[in-house]
């Protein structure tokens, strides 16, 4: 009662003070929203083209048809394709108006299963599906690098110095930069024949929940002569660096969320001198440091609940419409060309609960101020 009192003499101020921290608080959902959203699109996008998990021998080997079975019959695993890699460099001749293009890229010799394992949309995947002897699949920015288009004859000089002249059956993008500038992919037959053997090195795997691949790439290879290399420890710098990039954009915005609680303090500390006579009664007719106490972090908690309740709204809509009209980025700074949206129960918990205790400890100075009045002095 007392502290609702109090508020309604300030309406003004304290309007401001809820405003003040609203801002912070959808300031940083917005931005953990986008992050999350940029972290999930470049994962996706990366992942388009690679596999959730390799399997690569010790050592080239045939296909092992014991892990093959195994693979069939494990529940997680969503599809497999054996394949040879290796990295050369891809040259396309000079022709009339055009000048020779020179690129390095890394070559994938994989089956038709390649299709299931990667997820490019369906007219790459149906190029990938029917790779032909010498045919090449070439990433969207790797194809503008070497300058080649579809039906032109490019030349492989591979790790082992032997060469190769392949057809470009045509290209594809995931919308990572990264991938689409390096890799390429071609026949698992086209590939042993240029390396001279009829070894593979190993299997990429696409999972049913991507997150599991370390532990089905433990379990597949606990007693086979293979190493397991999950996507994330393939992508795990990346991974860090995005990791790091939330936690520098969430301390920096909730620096706003600080300085909105100093309004807080500020609104009581004020509250505090004007009803410093009153707080003396209070406390002459028997009201405990303990009630004082309480009444101005009342005060405070509801200043803090409504500029968390009107932030979370706000956040929320800024998201919802981020959703529906995605941010454009251009694909070859950012790898994405749109930034998508991505809210997250965990991070809005967070936010409330640490935006909540830091209101209350704003509140609680000027609280144990106006527990300490000494109403006799005042009184006198």
């Amino acid at each position: 009662m007392l502290a609702r009192a109090h508020l309604a003499r300030r309406r003004t101020q304290n309007l401001l003070t809820v405003l003040g921290i609203a801002v912070g608080v959808m300031v940083l959902i917005a931005a953990l929203s986008l992050t999350n959203g940029f972290t999930r699109a470049l994962v996706d996008a990366t992942l388009r083209a690679s596999p959730h998990l390799s399997l690569t021998a010790f050592t080239p080997s045939p296909r092992d048809p014991g892990l093959e079975t195994e693979m069939r019959a494990d529940p997680r695993v969503s599809a497999f394709v054996p394949f040879l890699g290796d990295k050369g460099l891809l040259t396309r001749p000079a022709s009339a108006g055009r000048a020779a293009g020179v690129d390095f890229t890394t070559l994938f010799g994989v089956t038709p299963a390649a299709a299931e394992v990667l997820r490019l949309n369906p007219q790459e995947g149906t190029l990938l599906r029917t790779l032909g002897p010498n045919e090449v699949l070439l990433g969207a920015a790797l194809a503008r690098s070497v300058g080649a288009f579809t039906g032109d004859e490019v030349r492989l000089l591979n790790s082992a110095q032997r060469r190769a002249t392949l057809r470009v059956k045509g290209v594809f993008s995931t919308g990572n930069y990264l991938i689409d500038s390096g890799y390429a992919f071609t026949s698992l037959g086209t590939l042993q024949a240029l390396q001279g053997t009829a070894n593979i090195s190993g299997y990429q795997l696409r999972l049913r929940d991507p997150d599991s691949a370390p532990a089905v790439g433990d379990a597949l290879t606990r007693t086979r002569p293979y190493t397991s290399v999950p996507w994330q420890s393939l992508y795990g710098t990346l991974l860090d660096q995005l990791a790091l990039q939330k936690r520098v954009i969430a301390f920096v915005v909730f620096l706003i969320v600080i300085v909105a609680a100093f309004g807080i303090a500020n609104v009581l500390t004020l509250a505090v001198f004007e009803k410093t006579q009153e707080i003396a009664i209070l406390r002459a007719v028997g009201a405990t440091r303990g009630l004082i106490t309480r009444t101005f972090l009342i005060e405070g908690a509801l200043l803090g609940l409504g500029g968390l309740l009107l932030g979370n709204l706000l956040g929320l809509g800024i998201s919802a419409y981020f959703t529906v009209r995605p941010f454009q980025l251009p694909g070859d700074l950012y790898f994405i060309t749109a930034l998508p949206v991505e809210v997250r129960a965990g991070d809005l918990l967070w936010v409330n609960a640490v935006g909540l205790g830091t209101t209350l400890l704003a509140a609680l100075i000027p609280a144990r101020r106006a527990a300490g009045v000494e109403p006799a002095r005042i009184i006198r």
